[in-house]
């Protein structure tokens, strides 16, 4: 089990996250995978889910019904933050692309573009067909 500094601490973490206890639908399902008999009888595998946004997180790292809680809680943080931080990324990201496309283009770039138009424009001009003048 968790230490009581540890589980104050992720009361903090959880509290700025804005996540509360009323707002977390837990369940005890039976585990599986490698462990033999024990795992296999105990419910200890923790399902937690944060109803207002959905998010779910399923916990069966420890055969420690406690533990599993912890580390569940501390995970469905984690997922919080990278949300949060996904949607920072995007907002800045969207920023940067609106900054380039709205700037001038450079002098060297306009003269790149006028040339690259030239020389389709000669392109073209050799596709014609030749006049009778003869």
């Amino acid at each position: 089990m968790a230490s009581p500094e540890k589980l104050a601490a992720l009361e903090a973490r959880m509290a700025a996250l804005g996540i509360e206890e009323e707002d977390l639908h837990e369940s005890f399902i039976l585990g599986s995978g490698s462990g033999g008999q024990k795992i296999n009888k105990t419910n200890s595998c923790v399902f937690l889910k944060h109803l207002p946004s959905g998010l779910q997180v399923k916990c069966q790292e420890s055969r420690s019904r406690e533990t599993n809680r912890y580390l569940a809680r501390e995970a469905l943080c984690d997922s919080f933050e990278g949300i949060r931080r996904d949607k920072a990324t995007a907002q800045k990201q969207a920023i940067e692309k609106a900054r380039r496309t709205n700037r001038k283009r450079s002098r060297r770039s306009k003269q790149r573009s006028v040339a690259e138009k030239r020389q389709i424009s000669e392109k073209k001009a050799l596709r014609k067909s030749p006049t009778g003048d003869d």
